[in-house]
């Protein structure tokens, strides 16, 4: 017997993995402090929890719509309306149990064997796999540093051939903090229209910024027809155990992706969908609570790091990742990262988490405490000096 070569196209996801050791670290009695998961440190609001538990008192835990209920869909609608300022038919709107698996299911439908799906790199390796998974190849567009970790529109532009299908963009991001600006949205949906691609926009992170509102590919001459938003309720809302999100595409797409959902997970809990609605409609105090908590975490995070020598580290602008410059320190991010672990307790992921773009570079979530973060830096300090005298 053997496994299909097909799960070998598949990345495992690495902040699992780093998690995984940490703790049997912690089970040895040392102290480690987590960077490395990236999720808020926050409980889910008070109102969406009770929102969810009448609904299982109510009796909604059965079979639902597989594309998700009208009423979430309706008010999903109403939220695009809010940030996004288009007009969403409900029909367009398909809710998922969390935007990862919606991510999947739109690439394995969009892509056949020999296509190419362009994506800014680093990346989220969930993209990756699924267009390794749907047999087409990954074309990875650099994020450059220098510009505040987004991509060159001209190297774009060069990356496109007759094979490219999908663009895939990713603001605010995962790992860098980075954030497209409308420019650079605009040009994207301009190379879209010119070469017939679809792009798909992971926004999950849509209201985690730290200016200006994230531009969004929707709302763009033909985005109609070629654009896909996918985001979630996890990290606004810290509810990332819940596993919900949804995802707005071309009316010519619902079905397939549809499809997808029924033939593997069936539906999305009816209760956490109502939560969902409830975190949708209801009171955003928390929320609002969170970002501003949130800065200060990031302000702290990058003053500490920027103070560190032989490391240097751009504010981000969006979600809550420090994607610190490590290159000075003669180490590779992956043994730094070990390093930071084994022989510090900072548990963080090695740039090359997210792609070999990544190396040189460590990504830190700095949603956490206050006490951790300085913790962790006082930490890092301590491996950096030492590094730097060998």
């Amino acid at each position: 017997m053997k496994v299909s070569s097909r799960i070998g196209r598949l990345s495992a996801d690495s902040a699992f993995v780093v998690l995984a050791r940490a703790q049997a670290l912690e089970v040895q009695g040392i102290d480690v402090v987590h960077l490395e998961i990236g999720e808020p440190c926050f409980g889910t609001p008070e109102n969406v929890k009770e929102a969810g538990r009448q609904a299982i008192a109510d009796g909604l835990t059965r079979y639902c719509n597989s594309q998700g209920i009208v009423p979430l869909r309706e008010e999903i609608a109403e939220e695009l309306k809010r940030t996004r300022g288009i007009q969403v038919d409900p029909s367009r709107i398909i809710v998922g149990s969390g935007a990862k698996p919606l991510i999947f299911y739109s690439l394995v439908a969009l892509l056949d064997e020999g296509d190419e799906a362009i994506y800014p790199a680093p990346l989220f390796p969930v993209f990756q796999s699924a267009i390794g998974f749907a047999g087409a190849t990954a074309v990875p567009v650099p994020l450059r540093e220098s510009l505040d970790f987004r991509f060159d529109l001209e190297e774009l532009r060069a990356r496109i051939s007759p094979r490219t299908r999908v663009i895939v963009l990713n603001s605010p991001h995962n790992p860098t903090g980075g954030v497209l600006t409308a420019d650079d949205v605009a040009g994207v949906a301009d190379l879209a229209n010119e070469f017939d691609l679809a792009v798909l926009s992971d926004e999950v992170y849509d209201h985690m910024f730290y200016g200006e509102a994230p531009a969004s590919i929707m709302p763009y001459d033909g985005m109609d027809e070629r654009g896909l938003l996918v985001t979630g309720f996890s990290k606004t809302y810290a509810m990332t155990g819940w596993r919900l999100g949804y995802s707005v595409v071309p009316e010519w797409l619902v079905e397939p992706v549809v499809r997808l959902i029924n033939s593997s997970t069936s539906c999305t809990p009816q209760f956490v969908q109502v939560a969902g609605l409830e975190a949708l409609s209801g009171p955003q105090a928390d929320s609002q609570e969170m970002m501003r908590i949130l800065k200060d975490r990031r302000d702290q995070m990058v003053d500490g790091l920027n103070r560190i020598n032989g490391i240097t580290c751009r504010v981000p602008q969006g979600a809550f990742y420090a994607f610190p410059n490590i290159t000075a320190l003669g180490m590779t991010s992956a043994q730094l990262a070990g390093v930071l672990l084994e022989e510090a307790g900072v548990a963080t992921l090695p740039g090359t988490a997210f792609g070999p773009e990544g190396e040189g570079y460590l990504r830190l979530c700095f949603s956490t405490t206050e006490e951790n973060i300085r913790k962790a830096l006082e930490r890092i300090a301590d491996v950096s000096a030492r590094l730097l005298l060998s």
